[in-house]
């Protein structure tokens, strides 16, 4: 089976992961996409991160009428700080008959040489990739970035996806119900029922 992993904090999932997760498990050759909640780095600030299991419990309530979608809390169980390479390879043993691969955003792809053991990745793994608005290099960093953008790009396990551009940000949903404005169309309705309900982000 071709398991896809989408990694995010999810703080919340909204209807743009949604749409890119099932677009990747409608379009790419993958039989599932797993969604990674990524758990609160203890060395870092929390500012505004809910809890683990509340961004769990949102992506499973989101991906329940989604059969080919996942909730997965793989990374909770691991030690932190955690590098996606360790993931990998905990996937592996765990799953061996299963064959991982990445989803990223086109602005992860760019960074993609300043992770760690990224070349292993790559060599054992494939990646999906699908469009995001350009993100805006440093001064000075422009050209170098675009050959080295260029060359990943064409790079045999690494596979452009053309999904729909979903600019929806959880930071926005975020401050928006901090401020009391309505965001129901941003996010499934039992997700938004959910933190309704538990009023989440309000302060």
């Amino acid at each position: 089976m071709k398991i896809g992993l989408y990694f995010g904090t999810f703080n919340p999932i909204h209807v743009g992961h949604l749409i890119i997760a099932n677009h990747m498990a409608e379009h790419a050759d993958l039989d599932q996409v797993w969604m990674v909640v990524t758990p609160h780095n203890p060395l870092k600030k929390k500012n505004t991160l809910l809890d683990d299991y509340h961004r769990l419990q949102m992506v499973h309530l989101a991906t329940e009428d989604f059969p080919k979608i996942k909730p997965s809390d793989i990374e909770f169980k691991l030690s932190q700080p955690n590098y996606t390479v360790n993931t990998l390879v905990h996937l592996q043993e765990k799953y061996p008959n299963y064959e991982f691969s990445l989803i990223m955003g086109e602005d992860n792809l760019k960074s993609l040489r300043k992770w760690k053991n990224y070349e292993a990745i790559l060599e054992n793994h494939e990646i999906y990739v699908y469009p995001r608005l350009e993100a805006k290099d440093q001064p000075g960093e422009a050209v170098s970035s675009e050959v080295a953008n260029l060359e990943l790009r064409n790079h045999p396990k690494i596979h452009m996806i053309d999904a729909p551009v979903v600019e929806i940000s959880a930071t926005f949903i975020r401050e928006n119900i901090k401020k009391g404005k309505n965001v129901q169309p941003l996010l499934p309705a039992n997700v938004w029922e959910y933190i309704d309900h538990n009023n989440f982000y309000k302060k």
